[in-house]
């Protein structure tokens, strides 16, 4: 706890650097800049809810890296991935692929954006339907992709059907490639969370185009673009109606409401309070997910990652 409050003060909100080391481009969370074929992939510690960028949290670009870290190692055999190589524990050299203009999200519950869409009545948007008897958190009997659009920083995903996707946007052998991929990670995602401890309840995949390759690209099975909950709390609190314990970007989404805030207009600033809570919970994950202790990287971010980038030639 110490540690983290310590860190409050050495976030990185954002890494620049100098022109001639390539093309930036700055997502919600990272800092780009393409070069050649490759791609330095700087993560930040930013955290965005709702298409908004927030603020930033304790450790959360070293955590999110390391776990994308673990996971694109582990599945690296079954399914192939942009690294290069790792320079700093925020830091990727990665292949600069064309990125397919979709994102596969799979579920195996009905929670967080679908179960607020289901509650209002929306349904069918994804080019099938839903069951009308659901309960939130409840388990699908097999996992179910729910796909949205790729926005550009500053804009919405939107829900999409496979079928829009293979007319407009992605060809159908590529797109069945992605999904064939993505239900591959998944599987061997949920059975390692599962030996765990955990349950992992649904995910988002990125892919793109690499020497005409399919691979996987961004992150794999982080806090950030999935949801775990804790396996042994699952079935009271599902019985009981009680939210499920969350080791997620989900605690921040519900502060947010609790707040009032859904998406439209300016979000509340980010308490201490909550940026603390939210560097907890990563922590907590990381260690039940990856079996490790965590090593936080205590001090001042930035200056640490340009330090690591010149010493190892970078820039």
């Amino acid at each position: 706890m110490n540690e983290i409050k310590e860190q409050l003060k050495f976030t990185l909100n954002k890494l620049e650097l100098d022109d001639n080391v390539g093309q930036y481009y700055r997502g919600k969370v990272r800092d780009n800049y393409y070069f050649d074929d490759k791609m330095l992939m700087v993560t930040t510690d930013r955290v965005s809810a709702f298409d908004h960028v927030l603020g930033t949290i304790p450790f959360k670009g070293q955590i999110l890296t390391e776990i994308a870290n673990f996971w694109f190692d582990k599945t690296k055999d079954i399914v192939p991935n942009h690294v290069i190589s790792n320079p700093d524990p925020q830091v990727l050299i990665s292949k600069k692929a064309n990125t397919l203009p979709v994102e596969i999200i799979i579920r195996k519950y009905i929670t967080g954006s679908l179960w607020r869409e289901y509650s209002q009545g929306i349904n069918g948007q994804y080019g099938f339907m839903l069951d009308s008897d659901l309960k939130e958190n409840q388990e699908f009997e097999s996992p179910i992709i729910t796909p949205s659009t790729k926005a550009e920083y500053g804009q919405h995903d939107e829900p999409i059907s496979r079928d829009e996707i293979i007319k407009d946007l992605v060809p159908e052998e590529i797109y069945s490639k992605a999904e064939e991929y993505a239900l591959k990670l998944f599987d061997l995602g949920q059975k390692w969370a599962n030996k765990m401890g955990l349950i992992l309840v649904d995910t988002k995949y990125e892919f793109g185009l690499y020497n005409n390759e399919l691979i996987v690209i961004d992150e794999i099975h982080t806090p950030d673009s999935s949801r775990y909950w804790i396996k042994d709390d699952y079935a009271h609190n599902f019985e009981n109606n009680q939210p499920q314990n969350m080791l997620d970007k989900e605690n921040i989404r519900q502060w947010l409401i609790e707040q009032g805030f859904k998406g439209e207009g300016t979000p509340p600033d980010l308490t201490d309070d909550i940026r603390i809570l939210l560097s907890q919970k990563y922590i907590e994950l990381y260690k039940k997910l990856t079996g490790n202790e965590f090593e936080p990287q205590v001090g001042d971010v930035k200056n640490r990652i340009l330090a690591n980038l010149s010493e190892k030639s970078v820039i």
